[in-house]
């Protein structure tokens, strides 16, 4: 497989994820990841941010996101019910590199949150560890960095980026 074809599938890959994401079909975005996934937003103070050495935003493990999505989709999410409208604009997509084990991949993101007659814009980089599944990928690790300087305007990042 050449680069472009690689590059073609990845895109559509994460353009399917934001789809997911964007319809609340949490459970079917879960099924994308691993077993020994992470996920991981880091506070927009430092968004070089690693576990344990610093806070983060979000740093979970399957189990961590199981949680959070059993709870995303209960009356006990109280900043998410009802849920958010988002859209996930993902672009400038690139494969940083790729084996036939995994594929390294870094992307742009604005996530559009609408609340309550509010919205608001997160904005930054996804960086992904891809593996094969197949004619597809699952997640092993996914970070979203924010650009943002401070979340005061946008309250807590209580949806998934």
């Amino acid at each position: 497989m050449n680069d472009s074809d690689l590059r073609h599938r990845v895109e559509d890959f994460l353009y399917r994820e934001a789809a997911l994401l964007d319809s609340w079909r949490l459970d079917d975005c879960l099924a994308l990841f691993t077993e020994d996934a992470q996920y991981m937003v880091p506070t927009t103070d430092t968004p070089d941010a690693q576990p344990p050495y610093d806070n983060m935003f979000i740093d979970d493990d399957i189990t961590r996101l199981r949680g959070r999505v059993t709870r995303l989709k209960s009356r006990h999410a109280h900043r998410e019910y009802p849920a958010s409208r988002t859209r996930h604009m993902v672009n400038n997509v690139r494969v940083i590199e790729a084996s036939d084990s995994e594929v390294r991949v870094e992307a742009s993101f604005v996530v559009y949150r609408f609340r309550s007659g509010e919205s608001a814009p997160f904005v930054g980089a996804y960086k992904y560890v891809l593996v094969p599944d197949g004619d597809d990928f699952k997640i092993r690790y996914r970070r979203a960095e924010l650009d943002l300087e401070a979340l005061d305007d946008h309250g807590a990042v209580s949806i998934i980026l």
